[in-house]
């Protein structure tokens, strides 16, 4: 009986502690509040830079936004450029680290998150000590996007990462924010921490996720089946042709692009050597992202092989490298692999991340858009027996296109206009 009263009066301390601290970061004192006007006319983006596809679902968005919707003001805001440095490099570089360097790690953070913040989406996320620091933590670490809040005054919100999720749907939840905000899931599986009391509804890359959201106790009429975001320019690729004439390549040539995400992550120049060497016939396009060294490997390279081999950083025109493409070998991220559907480009997926990027691949390959190789041998595998059969990679290209969602950011914007009116009476 001792221990169960201490215990007791250890929780009630703990609840009156954090009662008391939580009042020191107020920063949604001078929040907007709804009703200055029933149409959409500002709509904030808000991303958070850690792995490249939150923030390039958030610039798909501005851009639609810009070319379809030219009355709309569309402002996005990576939050990590509101946030101390230290923070940032603990939010953003910590999984870099983990995602590059201890994959397993990642995988087993976000598998135990995941079994942790279980539970409807009518419940609090995290109760415990350590849930409550990290909560507090983060608010006090971004104040500022309340600043930005109270200076651009959106007339509803759009986030393609959890992190502002969770804090203004916090906001929403205990009445301190009366702004409709939306979520962009940005891979083909859910993390609980996507979902959050106060959020006004979530766009999803299919049905699965819509389904799986109910079972979480979000109501049908909140989630919206809309797929990913992809730039302009996936949807306005130019032909073959041309596209080939840019990048000196040859566009009746069987040609694979490689892609190892921003960083450059997963690429081997002794790999690339052997694929090339082993099919003379196949022209490779390998995009390095920021990996400088294996840029400089690979284009040093090209003078052994000068009529297959290209090798490019980073770059914004993979728009037109898919246009050349037959089949991309990339890590299975949720942005890079929307594109190539929406390309229609079949995929060999490798170095998948534990985690998003597992289930990722497991979503593509049951649709039949996608083969998994986990080491270089079942890579070369796989490869070989796709540029021997033609009518495989048909297929796969047809069943891209069919499951590909071109016109997701089009649809976000029109959703978050037409929802705003309603969004007090759904409240």
């Amino acid at each position: 009986m001792r221990d169960a009263g201490v215990s007791r009066l250890s929780h009630l301390y703990d609840e009156l502690v954090f009662a008391g601290l939580e009042l020191v970061p107020p920063p949604e004192r001078h929040l907007p509040i709804s009703g200055r006007r029933s149409r959409v006319r500002r709509v904030l983006v808000l991303s958070v830079s850690a792995g490249a596809g939150h923030v390039r679902a958030a610039q798909a968005i501005a851009a639609h936004a810009a070319a379809d919707f030219p009355r709309l003001d569309v402002h996005h805001i990576d939050m990590m450029t509101l946030v101390p440095g230290w923070f940032r490099r603990l939010y953003s570089d910590l999984y870099m680290k983990l995602a590059s360097g201890l994959p397993e790690a990642w995988g087993w953070l976000y598998r135990k998150t995941g079994r942790e913040t279980q539970g409807s989406a009518g419940s609090a996320h995290g109760n415990s000590l350590p849930d409550r620091i990290r909560r507090l933590v983060q608010r006090l670490c971004t104040r500022r996007l309340f600043d930005e809040l109270e200076r651009y005054q959106p007339d509803t919100i759009l986030c393609t990462h959890f992190l502002p999720a969770e804090l203004l749907g916090s906001a929403v939840a205990q009445r301190k924010l009366d702004l409709p905000v939306w979520v962009q899931v940005t891979d083909f599986d859910l993390h609980p921490m996507w979902v959050h009391q106060g959020i006004c509804g979530y766009f999803v890359a299919n049905e699965e996720l819509a389904w799986r959201l109910q079972a979480m106790g979000v109501p049908g009429w909140r989630t919206i089946v809309s797929g990913i975001p992809v730039m302009p320019g996936f949807l306005h690729r130019p032909d073959r042709g041309s596209a080939a004439a840019r990048f000196g390549l040859d566009p009746a040539k069987l040609t694979v692009l490689m892609m190892g995400g921003g960083g450059g992550l997963g690429m081997d120049a002794m790999l690339v050597r052997r694929l090339l060497a082993r099919h003379p016939a196949l022209q490779i396009v390998v995009m390095t992202g920021r990996n400088v060294s294996l840029l400089a490997e690979l284009q040093a390279m090209t003078t052994d092989f000068p009529d297959q081999l290209r090798a490019l950083g980073y770059t914004d025109e993979v728009p037109a490298l898919m246009a050349c493409a037959d089949l991309a070998i990339t890590k299975p991220g949720g942005l890079s692999t929307s594109e190539c559907l929406v390309a229609g480009l079949p995929m060999l997926l490798v170095n998948p991340i534990p985690g998003q990027e597992e289930r990722n691949a497991a979503w593509l390959m049951q649709e039949g858009v996608a083969l998994r190789a986990d080491d270089p041998v079942t890579l070369q595998f796989r490869l070989s027996r796709l540029l021997q059969d033609r009518p495989a990679l048909l297929r796969m290209r047809s069943r891209a296109m069919a499951v590909a969602s071109p016109r997701a950011a089009h649809e976000v914007l029109q959703q978050l206009i037409v929802s705003r009116a309603a969004y007090g009476d759904n409240r």
